[in-house]
C-alpha cells in the first residue's frame, strides 16, 4: 500500500485510518482477471453473434452461490438482460453469468424478455444450477433479436476453467480494440482474498454508467448489504465519472460476485475497509482503461476538481468538463484553448467564483485567481502530444474533490459510429 493511495483514500483525515490502510498488502496479480479469485471458473466460444467470427458467447461461473449485487443503466430504455437480472438480483445471491457481445437484446418487448430467460436457463442447465441464480448480460446492436438456435448450440461447447477469464474479456467486447482486466490480492489482518475485474465499454460512454459491462469477483466473505454499499460507492467514483461521448445506453451493468472461498473474517461496515479500497481500484483501473479506449480516441483526459463547495460539486464540475465536445477536439487538435475550460465547468451548476479559480494543463498553470498566467504555446501543444492530458481546477472554495476520466474526440469517432451496423 503506497503512501499516496493511502492519502488519497483518507476522506475522513483519520490517523487511524491511515495506520490501518499502511498495514495492508494490495499486489497486482499478473495477467489477473475475474478468475483469479479461487472457486471462479469461466469460458467463451464464437457463436456468431457477430460477422467477423470471434469470441462472442462466455460464461462465468462460481463454484459454489455467491452473494451478489448489481447496478445498471439509469437510462429508462433498459434492454431485457437488464430487466431480469435485476430481478433475479433481489435476493442478493447468484452464481453465474451468461453474456454476449453482438446483440444488446433492447427494445424487443416479450421477444426479449424470452430470450434473456431462455439464455439464462441454458446457462443453468449446462452449469446444474437453478436459473434463477443467472445473470445475464447482452451488448451490442439495439432492436435486433438474438440468434437464439445459434445461442443454444454455441453454449454447450463452452469449457470454463481457471484460465477462461481471458476468453470472456474478449468475448464481451464490441468496438473496443483491447479487453480490459485486473485482480488484485490482498493481506489484511481479516484474511486474505482476491478481488478481480473485466470489463467492456468504448462507446455510448457517460455518467451515470454507460455502454459497459463490468464484471467483478471476488473470493472473500462479504456481507450481503455492505457488498451493494461498497459497489455503489465505487462505482460512484469510477463509471459513473467516465464520459466519452455523452451518451448512455440500455445494457449498462456492473456486477459483483462473492463467493466466500477464501475464508476470510466476515467484512462488514466495520472492518470492510481493505475490500472496500481494492474494490475502488478495481473499479478505477477499469474505468480509465475503458475512457483510454474510446472510441477513436488518440488520449487520455483525466480533470481533477479541487476546493469545491462539497464533493458533489465537484464531481458536477469534472463530469461537466470532461464530457465537453469543445474541451475534447481542443485535446485532439493539441490546442492549450482553456477557455474551453472555464466555460464548461461555469456551466456545470457547480458553484464558481471566477476571482478565485486556478487552472493547469499538464500540470502548468494557466489560470491563477481568474487571471491569465503567460506560458510558452509550443510547449504546451508539445505537452499535449502525450498519451494523457490531465487538467487540473481549483475553485478554492472548500473542501469537495473529484476525478473524472475522457479521452479526446477525433474523426476516427465519427467513422466508427457512422458506420456501427453496416
Amino acid at each position: 500500500m503506497t503512501k499516496e493511495l493511502v492519502a488519497e483514500m483518507d476522506g475522513n483525515g483519520s490517523s487511524c485510518y491511515i495506520n490501518y490502510l499502511m498495514s495492508v498488502s494490495f499486489e497486482r496479480i499478473p495477467s489477473g482477471t475475474i478468475t483469479s479469485a479461487r472457486g471462479f471458473l469461466a469460458g467463451a466460444t464464437p457463436a456468431l453473434i457477430k460477422k467477423n467470427g470471434e469470441l462472442d458467447l462466455a460464461v462465468l461461473y462460481s463454484r459454489v452461490p455467491c452473494a451478489a449485487a448489481g447496478l445498471f443503466s439509469t437510462n429508462q430504455i433498459k434492454s431485457a438482460p437488464v430487466i431480469l437480472s435485476q430481478k433475479n438480483l433481489l435476493k442478493g445471491r447468484a452464481q453465474a453469468i451468461v453474456a454476449n457481445s453482438g446483440c444488446a437484446n433492447a427494445c424487443l418487448g416479450e421477444q426479449g424478455m424470452a430470450d434473456a430467460r431462455k439464455m439464462a436457463r441454458l446457462g443453468a442447465s449446462k452449469l446444474g444450477i437453478v436459473s434463477e441464480n443467472v445473470l445475464v448480460a447482452s451488448t451490442g446492436v439495439i432492436g435486433v433479436p438474438l440468434p437464439m438456435d445459434k445461442i443454444s448450440s454455441a453454449i454447450s461447447e463452452i469449457r470454463t476453467d481457471r484460465e477462461g477469464g481471458h476468453d470472456f474479456a474478449r468475448a464481451i467486447m464490441t468496438t473496443d480494440t483491447t479487453p480490459k482486466e485486473i485482480a488484485l490480492k490482498v493481506i489484511c489482518k481479516e484474511g486474505e482474498f482476491v478481488v478481480g475485474g473485466a470489463a467492456k465499454g468504448a462507446g455510448m460512454i457517460h455518467p451515470d454508467m454507460a455502454t459497459m459491462l463490468c464484471f467483478i469477483t471476488t473470493d472473500a466473505r462479504v456481507e450481503g448489504e455492505f457488498l451493494h454499499l461498497a459497489l455503489k460507492r465505487a462505482v460512484d467514483v469510477s463509471f459513473n465519472m467516465v464520459s466519452i461521448d455523452g451518451d448512455t445506453s440500455p445494457s449498462d451493468s456492473v456486477f459483483l460476485l462473492a463467493n466466500g472461498m477464501a475464508d476470510n473474517e466476515m467484512l462488514d461496515y466495520v472492518n470492510g475497509e481493505a475490500f472496500q479500497v481494492a474494490l475502488r481500484e478495481v473499479c478505477i483501473y477499469l474505468a480509465r482503461s475503458i475512457a483510454q479506449d474510446g472510441e477513436g480516441a488518440t488520449r487520455l483526459i483525466q480533470v481533477s476538481v479541487t476546493g469545491a463547495k462539497d464533493e458533489a460539486q465537484a464531481h458536477r464540475a469534472a463530469r461537466t468538463v470532461v464530457s465537453s465536445p469543445l474541451v475534447k477536439t481542443a485535446v485532439y487538435g493539441n490546442d492549450p484553448n482553456w477557455g474551453r475550460v472555464v466555460v464548461a465547468m461555469g456551466r456545470s451548476g457547480a458553484e464558481v467564483a471566477e476571482e478565485k479559480l486556478d487552472v493547469y494543463l499538464n500540470d502548468v498553470q494557466l489560470m491563477q485567481r481568474g487571471r491569465p498566467v503567460p506560458f510558452d504555446e509550443e510547449e504546451m501543444r508539445q505537452s499535449l502530444r502525450g498519451d494523457e492530458v490531465c487538467i487540473g481546477l481549483c475553485l478554492n472554495l472548500g473542501e469537495g474533490e473529484a476525478v473524472a476520466w475522457g479521452c479526446d474526440l477525433s474523426p476516427e469517432y465519427v467513422k466508427i459510429n457512422s458506420e456501427y451496423t453496416t
